[in-house]
């Protein structure tokens, strides 16, 4: 917890004169932000967990007025003025929390009046987007295992025959003129493919993965190496590294190959990009964002604080793709299997963590939440 600033009587203290002594601790200890605006709309008090859903300190938001944070015609004042004239509670769902510095979707909003300070409204927000993208992952790991039984079968009624034609299409080759020579090469390399699809299947079983603490930079280090050698020679890259962060809890060659599918990703946005539009950039960022927690068996907690984020200036994701952005098979690329996101979330999973996706014209954005390294995990 956070130690509370002095109460202040004055406009622009944090704790009005009835949120004081056991009430503004136990405001304190909700995870669940909690402001008090007045009659005039300034902001009388916050709560901790308010901090880091505006991304502003304490402080700054007791000097604030609502209308600093949210634009003017948000349904948030409407609710604020319906609480005021009704004298009663009144509750919002799905309000979008938007302006330069904050960006929530799907917010429960209710107000309550305080009777002991009449036109000033009690205001707690509920986030349930995490809960959507936790739902998400769910979903996604069912995808997952469904597929991996789908490899196990593939590679006993499938893989062992291609052996069997790749081995006899092989012998051909050496036996028959050129222009049959040429067949029995593209039968050899059709079937190579089909193996190749069936092993990136299989990466989806559920074997277990060995994790060690890894440096989280050095990875993005090495798959911007590669990008800039490969696909991606052609685009800027810019880097926005908090250089303090902790290693993370994780498998370096797993990371690797989520990082690298999703910077690949974005190279290929960026290469439709059209002529006209903004040049082309891919940014790496990471970050420390403790409010993330996820419940794992046993009725244990674990804090996802390490965030990853992989951004294109790009056209952006259809409306009508992005809700099925990690099922296995979807794509809409013409050479695509539709099984790179659908892993990169598989693995995401099984390392505990977050995926998810933001993305409107011109930005899209990928965030990685994953757990980092604590003394109980760096015991043998």
């Amino acid at each position: 917890m956070r130690e509370s600033p002095s109460p202040s009587d004055g406009p622009g203290g944090c704790t009005p004169a009835n949120v004081t002594g056991n009430g503004r601790i136990v405001l304190d200890s909700l995870a669940l932000p909690v402001m008090v605006v007045r009659a005039d709309n300034s902001i009388g008090y916050v709560n901790s967990a308010a901090e880091p859903f505006f991304g502003m300190s304490r402080s700054y938001l007791a000097q604030s007025r609502l209308t600093d944070l949210l634009p003017a015609d948000n349904p948030v004042f409407m609710l604020m003025e319906q609480v005021r004239a009704q004298d009663h509670t009144v509750v919002e769902h799905e309000v979008t929390l938007e302006s330069p510095r904050l960006h929530h979707d799907g917010v429960t909003v209710q107000g309550a009046p305080m009777p002991e300070e009449p036109g000033s409204v009690v205001l707690t927000f509920h986030d349930f987007s995490a809960v959507r993208v936790l739902d998400r992952q769910l979903t996604f790991r069912s995808a997952a295992r469904s597929v991996a039984g789908m490899a196990a079968i593939l590679a006993h009624e499938v893989k062992n025959p291609l052996s069997g034609i790749r081995g006899a299409a092989q012998l051909l080759e050496t036996s028959v003129g050129e222009s049959d020579r040429e067949l029995a090469v593209l039968i050899q390399d059709e079937v190579n493919r089909i193996r190749d699809l069936v092993d990136r299947m299989d990466m989806f079983s559920d074997r277990p993965i060995e994790r060690r603490p890894v440096n989280i930079h050095r990875v993005l280090e090495h798959v911007r190496r590669l990008a800039q050698q490969g696909f991606a020679a052609d685009i800027r890259f810019q880097e926005e590294y908090d250089p303090s962060l902790p290693p993370v809890w994780g498998n370096r060659d797993q990371l690797v190959q989520v990082l690298l599918n999703l910077v690949k990703n974005a190279a290929e946005a960026l290469h439709d990009h059209p002529a006209d539009a903004p040049a082309p950039v891919i940014t790496l960022t990471t970050g420390y964002r403790p409010g993330i927690w996820v419940s794992t068996g046993g009725g244990q907690r674990v804090q996802l604080p390490l965030l990853v984020s992989v951004r294109d200036n790009g056209p952006g994701i259809p409306d009508n793709i992005r809700p099925h952005l990690f099922e296995p098979f979807l794509t809409t690329k013409t050479t695509g299997s539709g099984l790179g996101l659908a892993l990169a979330g598989k693995i995401v999973g099984d390392h505990g963590g977050v995926i998810e996706v933001e993305s409107q014209p011109g930005c899209t954005d990928v965030l990685l939440h994953l757990p980092v390294v604590t003394e109980d995990r760096e015991t043998p």
